[in-house]
């Protein structure tokens, strides 16, 4: 064995090999030092990297880590719908990996936003699965381009913290696989993540880390994947039983090897399986050994600040914008006062809490920004960033400063006790304190604008009145100082949109009738209707639609237009012209809605989307591609992905609820049929190519006087259609008997 390669899995001992299948402490693998396999450090994101200062002891602390750029959460980066500029954040994260020798970085977390009460939102991308595979994608491409591997998580149906070590999750087949499994698909057969983390959860009552179905059957054998599965800290309850299922590796160590290797012996765990775990591990190994082999590298930590400040930029969204309020002037000459309130202008909360917690390298909050810029403002802390009831005195200070003010803006949300990793939220409002400061302020001068910190979407509708502008900023990282002063004071023009729905109440949500669960379960009832999917299908009102997000810019999409590309796949084209004075950026969005369909579909799904930068009066072209998969269905009867013949309309849009331009365009279907039985209704025979031939030979049998003519009324049409064959003699007695048989013997005949 030379000194520049590793050894094949044949090398090695049983009790080597079953080593591999562990962590070496809580932040390395397992290396074979013997053998030159060395126990790299794999650590967490996922929006920067997270070392903690213990790590080389083997010891957690969530707080104490090396610094890193903080990049804006998944909750903001989603809202940017840009995976170009997602894969540069990447990019960044990988070069931060090497300097801090990390061969795995544990992110992107892409689990669905089921209900936005769900305590880590903030580091999920959306309620949506297209969105959140189509962005993420971009962290997996841009951190593994250098050499480093990522964790693709938490696999799978991660949607509450609520019990979340031991919840069932149970889940049918087809949302299963239309919402809580795309994202991951579309990403493991797309980018071929090095790593994949497994959730905590059972799902349908089988623990993930003990799952086959789902690790060794739908993510290799269905989706090709050719990396390790690890588990998440502390999912895998039984070592033999993970790894029969599919699971590399055990994280943090439980010690436990000698289980491994006596159960290797025992015949429990066949040899082919535990050797298929263990090469996956050396494979890992090699694969991040070049980076790993890099020495005295240092990221450019100026570059990464900035990489952090266009990502926050195009992560805010603004949503109100009455009477042009904003952008500001920030020339001093203009005389304009600005009153600042909120300690969050002072104090950000720019990420989420729990195992992502990340040290910046530097920290530019809003009051920074305008210190630095020279903009001229009086602040007023107005609350305490903490769940106590309100200062009296604080309150009295805004108000004062808002009076004094020509316009005030207005920094609420969250603060980092009520939403974090470790438990859901109670409520989707902010603060009460905050409400009733805004009421306050807004009953001293009309000129508000409110911008809100928060990991995941909160009530705005019942204060909404009270703001001429509002501003989506989510946790913003590092750098949402500057980026918030670019887009309020009109050096940049925002550019976000909306990667979830913020709805009217928390009770209109569907998933809330089985939130969080009970007894150890919780169940999905919802099926696929999720988020807009469920808003939209059934003319809910919202308070901001999925997708929504608005511009100092103004956009005009014309020449909408859908061409096939092959028997169930088209094209979508469309010019967008920005139509104002002003530079920005607008993101074509298409949805798919179904005909009728056999099956309940939502009214229409995101399946292609494209951010354009236009100048003042500039013009593009743009051409989204739509696949097979953008008009099927999982189909519980066929067990697998189904597409029905018929029209489909296109909807090009600037959110679900923006529609520019529909067009229709007619598939052929994948001509899938099911076997006819005698347990199949008539109206199953009538439609399916087969039966129609045996149909029609019925009725020309009947004609010819060879068997009993069918009944031939509306009622009785209406009995038939639904009436599986072997029922027929309930309608017509030893005649329906003899059309059955004769049914099917003729299908039988047909189909030799």
């Amino acid at each position: 064995m030379s000194e520049s390669t590793y050894p094949s899995v044949k090398d090695l001992t049983l009790e080597e090999k079953a080593s591999l299948t562990s962590g070496g402490d809580v932040w390395h693998l397992q290396g074979v030092e013997s053998k030159g396999i060395p126990g790299y450090m794999i650590t967490d994101g996922p929006h920067g990297l997270r070392k903690s200062l213990a790590s080389s002891a083997g010891e957690t602390d969530l707080d104490a880590s090396v610094p890193a750029t903080c990049f804006p959460p998944a909750a903001g980066l989603s809202s940017s719908w840009n995976p170009e500029l997602i894969r540069k954040v990447g990019e960044a994260m990988g070069e931060e990996c090497i300097q801090e020798k990390v061969a795995v970085i544990l992110g992107p977390g892409v689990n669905i936003k089921r209900n936005p009460l769900g305590g880590r939102c903030f580091e999920y991308w959306s309620e949506d699965p297209y969105l959140a595979g189509h962005e993420a994608i971009g962290i997996v491409e841009g951190v593994q381009s250098k050499g480093v591997g990522t964790s693709l998580k938490h696999f799978a149906a991660n949607n509450q913290e609520t019990d979340r070590l031991r919840i069932s999750a149970n889940i049918g087949p087809r949302a299963l696989r239309e919402i809580y499994l795309p994202a991951f698909e579309h990403i493991v057969k797309t980018a071929q993540p090095w790593t994949v983390m497994c959730s905590y959860n059972r799902i349908n009552g089988v623990y993930s880390a003990q799952n086959r179905w789902l690790l060794t059957d739908v993510l290799r054998g269905e989706w090709g994947f050719e990396g390790i599965v690890m588990s998440d800290w502390g999912a895998d309850h039984d070592r033999v039983a993970s790894l029969n299922a599919g699971l590399n590796l055990e994280m943090p160590p439980s010690y436990t090897d000698d289980e491994i290797v006596h159960a290797a012996r025992d015949g429990r765990i066949a040899p082919a399986q535990l050797d298929a775990m263990a090469q996956g591990m050396i494979d890992l190994v090699n694969r991040t050994r070049a980076a790993m082999s890099v020495d005295d590298y240092r990221f450019d930590v100026d570059a990464h600040d900035e990489v952090a400040h266009q990502a926050a930029v195009e992560s805010i969204v603004m949503l109100k914008n009455d009477g042009a309020i904003l952008p500001l002037d920030a020339d001093a000459a203009s005389g304009q006062k600005i009153a600042v309130i909120g300690e969050f202008a002072r104090t950000p909360r720019y990420q989420g809490g729990g195992s992502s917690h990340i040290t910046p390298t530097r920290m530019t909050s809003f009051l920074d920004a305008l210190d630095e810029r020279g903009i001229a403002a009086e602040f007023a802390p107005g609350f305490t960033l903490d769940l106590e009831p309100a200062d009296p005195a604080l309150e009295a200070q805004a108000v004062d400063a808002a009076k004094r003010a020509d316009t005030v803006l207005m920094f609420l949300g969250l603060p980092e006790a009520a939403e974090s990793e470790g438990f859901d939220r109670e409520t989707l409002d902010i603060p009460a304190k905050q409400i009733a400061l805004l009421d306050a302020v807004a009953a001293a001068n009309d000129q508000v604008v409110v911008v809100l910190s928060n990991g995941s979407a909160v009530s705005v509708a019942p204060w909404a009145g009270r703001a001429k502008g509002i501003l989506e900023s989510w946790l913003l990282g590092q750098a949402g100082g500057p980026a918030l002063a670019d887009v309020i004071f009109g050096r940049t023009s925002p550019s976000g949109k909306l990667a979830q729905t913020i709805p009217m109440d928390i009770n209109d949500d569907p998933s809330m009738v089985n939130w969080p669960g009970e007894e150890g379960h919780v169940d999905y009832g919802e099926g696929v209707f999720v988020g807009y999917r469920y808003y939209d299908t059934y003319g809910k009102a919202v308070g901001y639609p999925f997708g929504y997000g608005l511009s100092y810019a103004t956009f005009e999409i014309s020449k909408a237009a859908v061409a096939r590309t092959g028997a169930n796949a088209a094209v979508v084209t469309a010019t967008v012209t920005n139509t104002s004075g002003v530079d920005g950026a607008e993101t074509v969005q298409v949805y798919v809605a179904p005909g009728k369909a056999d099956v309940a579909r939502p009214r229409h799904e995101l399946k292609g989307f494209v951010k354009v930068f236009l100048k003042a009066g500039e013009s593009a072209d743009v051409a989204i591609d739509l696949d097979e998969r953008a008009f099927a269905y999982w189909s519980e009867r066929y067990d697998d992905w189904h597409i029905e013949s018929g029209e489909y309309a296109v909807e090009i849009g600037t959110s679900s609820r923006d529609i520019a331009a529909t067009v229709t365009v007619a598939l052929e279907g994948d001509g899938k049929t099911q076997p006819l039985t005698a347990w199949s209704t008539y109206g199953e025979w009538s439609s399916d190519p087969i039966g129609a031939k045996v149909m029609a030979a019925v009725a020309a049998a009947g004609e010819a006087g060879e068997l009993p003519k069918l009944p031939d009324n509306a009622m009785m049409n209406m009995f038939l259609m639904a009436m599986p064959i072997n029922s027929l003699p309930t309608l017509m007695s030893e005649g329906g008997k003899s059309i059955t048989r004769f049914m099917l013997d003729e299908y039988a005949r047909l189909t030799k």
